[in-house]
């Protein structure tokens, strides 16, 4: 093969709040040149699909949104375009969605799509890069392909379509990093809690519950604080916290709710700039009780079980 399949440490789970690898099972072989490309070309129309459904929840959230999600439509539908043609010029006929396999890889679930438009903190920046963990997964997927296939010219097209994915990749993490710059850029009075370091964000969050927990009967107050894996004894006294009236416990709890979305985001951001193996275990651990305890906040604010 022309490349080696690497490791990849995904930091980038702060765009839908689930940790894991970018594929969950090894991809089946592929036993024919028509299955190769009813399997690319149906990934294409699935991101495209996917990508153009995230364009409904652009309209309620950040500004520029919609536009991120509109150019990856185009550029899948210009993939399925080419895998077309590459597909009538191998096998002399169209795609034939017949010829899938049972249980292929969707490289772009929905569930992904939905998660990122559940975000209060949804940015350009969190649209680019999810595709861009969209593309590592395709590399990922096609050189497992790759690797599996029998017959060369399905190993061929497979490689061709990894060094595709890894292409995009560079090129989407460029959009990716413009978004960042442009995010943030220091203007005062608008950076509001994402300017506070995460030992002060810890520091609030932790009122805010402790405030929540207090409207609560005690069943209810003691499942908020195991979900946030708190006990009532910390930061300060429950005495120190005034009780939130009837018309701002709203807003406590989105606050929270939004205060506990950004830490998961400092703490993956830690894994991601991490320069050594010490200090990225220590982000991920961090991480991922920040992933915990989000998911069990949002449960407890909707009124379901505790994760």
């Amino acid at each position: 093969m022309a490349f080696v399949l690497y490791q990849i440490t995904d930091c980038e789970a702060k765009l839908f709040m689930h940790e894991k690898p970018l594929l969950t099972t090894t991809p089946a072989p592929i036993v024919s040149l028509p299955e190769f490309y009813a399997v690319a070309f149906n990934q294409a129309q699935r991101a495209a699909q996917h990508y153009s459904a995230a364009t409904l929840h652009a309209d309620r959230n950040a500004s520029g949104l919609q536009s991120v999600f509109a150019t990856l439509v185009s550029r899948e539908k210009i993939r399925a375009d080419a895998i077309a043609k590459a597909c009538v010029e191998a096998c002399g006929q169209p795609p034939d969605l017949k010829k899938l396999p049972a249980g292929f890889a969707d490289l772009v679930p929905m569930q992904e799509i939905v998660d990122i438009a559940d975000s209060r903190l949804v940015t350009p920046y969190a649209a680019w890069a999810l595709a861009v963990r969209h593309r590592r997964r395709a590399f990922a997927f096609w050189t497992y392909v790759a690797a599996l296939a029998a017959q060369p010219t399905i190993s061929a097209a497979a490689e061709r379509l990894a060094r595709e994915a890894l292409a995009d990749g560079n090129l989407l993490r460029r959009e990716r990093r413009l978004a960042w710059q442009n995010e943030h850029k220091t203007s005062e009075g608008d950076q509001g809690d994402r300017d506070m370091s995460a030992a002060l964000l810890e520091s609030l969050l932790r009122r805010d519950m402790l405030a929540w927990s207090q409207t609560l009967p005690p069943a209810q107050s003691e499942q908020l604080l195991l979900a946030g894996a708190l006990a009532p004894s910390d930061d300060a006294p429950l005495g120190d916290i005034e009780t939130p009236a009837p018309g701002e416990l709203e807003q406590v709890k989105q606050r929270a709710l939004r205060r506990a979305e950004q830490l998961s985001n400092i703490y993956l951001d830690d894994a991601d700039s991490a320069t050594d193996q010490s200090s990225l275990d220590f982000a991920q651990k961090l991480a991922a009780h920040s992933i915990w305890r989000l998911a069990n906040l949002r449960a407890v604010a909707a009124g379901g079980p505790r994760r």
